[in-house]
């Protein structure tokens, strides 16, 4: 079963790629099954219906950066009408699933409660992400600054904890250690986060929840997987199952992008025998 469980679109308001373009190069890379997961952040960004729209320049990497994008969610009526008229036009070549990315933060555990109480008869998937804390970004260094090092990697993942706590509605844990990708301090040793870790793990196991194998890891220069081979052996050995990977491709460059290695790593070196996809929020397990 080749999928990709992590695909950025237009509908994300860092990636300019059209929804259809990266289904026909799923088609070509013989994907079987490809789940859209565009981003929403309450917090730093608006819905499309609350108006006032902030708009910033690219980044020069995923769009062209002489042209602004919207700071705002997912719009949702055309995501999913887009999405149903893709599935229909596809059908027989790929699987296409509906899955949305929510980057939690626990000041916006009520609208992301309202946001899926309205559409979740619409989702297959749920990607539980956390791209910043009381507003402040990871990528921008703003939530590091003034903490050390050990300060923000252990409020990073007791921030999970907390969110995790609060808020069932999600499938899997996604590129969990994300916080390294924007650690000028370098890597923060595992053994010092450990616990915080495993009591991750051991709740998103108790709920019957997952985590992700993110192969951005791979593009963004990370020596180890995203997350790393410790926090997936960690997951295995507390008996957790649930696992998805997705290559988080924000273009048609990385859609599937070092899956088949992303593969082998979890059969050969931490012993994992399945897979997951993901049905109206149920798992389905494949054999690697």
């Amino acid at each position: 079963m080749y999928v990709d469980y992590h695909v950025h679109s237009e509908f994300s308001d860092d990636s300019r790629e059209p929804m259809e373009k990266q289904i026909k190069r799923a088609i070509e890379l013989g994907l079987d099954e490809i789940c859209f997961t565009d981003h929403v952040d309450y917090g730093v960004k608006k819905d499309w219906d609350e108006g006032n729209i902030q708009w910033r320049g690219g980044d020069g990497v995923n769009y062209d950066p002489s042209t602004p994008d919207p700071l705002a969610n997912v719009n949702y009526p055309e995501y999913f009408a887009k999405l149903l008229r893709m599935k229909e036009t596809y059908k027989g070549k790929i699987s296409i699933r509906q899955g949305l990315e929510f980057g939690i933060q626990r000041i916006t555990l009520d609208p992301f409660e309202r946001l899926y109480d309205k559409y979740k008869d619409e989702l297959d998937f749920v990607l539980l992400s956390v791209h910043q804390i009381d507003n402040l970004e990871f990528w921008q260094s703003d939530f590091q600054k003034g903490k050390t090092q050990k300060e923000y990697n252990e409020l990073y993942y007791k921030e999970i904890y907390e969110i995790q706590k609060r808020f069932r509605h999600y499938s899997v844990l996604a590129h969990l250690d994300m916080i390294i990708r924007y650690d000028e301090q370098g890597i923060y040793p595992f053994e010092n986060v450990k616990d915080i870790i495993a009591e991750i793990l051991k709740l998103a196991i108790a709920d019957g929840k997952g985590i992700e194998l993110n192969t951005s890891s791979w593009h963004y220069g990370i020596k180890d997987t995203t997350p790393s081979r410790a926090i997936l052996k960690l997951y295995k050995d507390l008996g957790g199952r649930i696992i998805t990977v997705g290559s988080d491709g924000h273009s048609t460059r990385y859609l599937g992008d070092h899956i088949p290695e992303a593969y082998r790593i979890l059969k050969e070196e931490i012993g994992f025998r399945e897979i997951c996809t993901f049905d109206h929020m149920e798992p389905k397990f494949h054999l690697l």
